[in-house]
């Protein structure tokens, strides 16, 4: 599958290319391109995901993926979470504008932020950025960040895995969709769980 990526010039195959090339390696090339992007937002991930899809199969490819870019949106929001009193992210928190989207954050919880999750092209640096530094508790975060990047990665892995299927089958993308409110109605009650306990 040849997908150009706007404004950098990688394709799927060729990034099926890289991933073969370093077959010797297992699943660790798989897991890091994903892994990468959640601290380099500019590499593109859709690509990624859908040449894991091309490169290890369905279900491997969205597995290795899913692995690479939670483990990196969660190296991202401790890091942040750790270092938010320092000079740099004081003067950010102390920014009306970005306080009032830690409050939003902070309020609403688990529901958002995995909807956020849940698409691909979501800013999702900008969401571990300000959830770090937001007093959301860790739980819900990785609640959210965990279940959101499952259903974005499975269903950018199901296109990247055959696109012409879903296409004349769009029934597959009806059950993908039942899917995700199911995904997102459990992280819900799991979230109030939290809370109460």
């Amino acid at each position: 599958m040849n997908v150009p990526f706007v404004g950098i010039n990688i394709t799927v195959d060729q990034i099926v290319s890289w991933l073969n090339d370093y077959a010797g390696l297992g699943p660790l090339p798989g897991i890091l391109l994903p892994f990468f992007e959640a601290m380099l937002p500019f590499l593109p991930l859709v690509l990624f995901v859908m040449g894991n899809a091309a490169a290890f199969g369905l279900w491997q490819g969205f597995l290795f993926s899913w692995i690479g870019t939670v483990l990196g949106a969660l190296v991202i929001y401790f890091v942040i979470r750790k270092l938010k009193d320092t000079k740099p992210f004081h003067f950010l928190r102390k920014k009306e504008q970005f306080q009032r989207l830690a409050d939003w954050v902070e309020r609403h919880g688990f529901g958002p932020l995995f909807l956020l999750y849940c698409f691909p092209f979501s800013p999702s640096a900008l969401i571990n950025l300000v959830a770090g530094l937001s007093n959301i508790s860790k739980k819900q975060f990785t609640l959210a960040v965990v279940l959101g990047k499952m259903v974005m990665v499975f269903f950018i892995s199901l296109v990247g895995q055959d696109l012409v299927t879903l296409i004349r089958e769009p029934q597959k993308l009806l059950v993908f969709l039942v899917v995700m409110g199911g995904m997102w109605l459990i992280g819900k009650i799991i979230e109030r769980r939290l809370q109460a306990g």
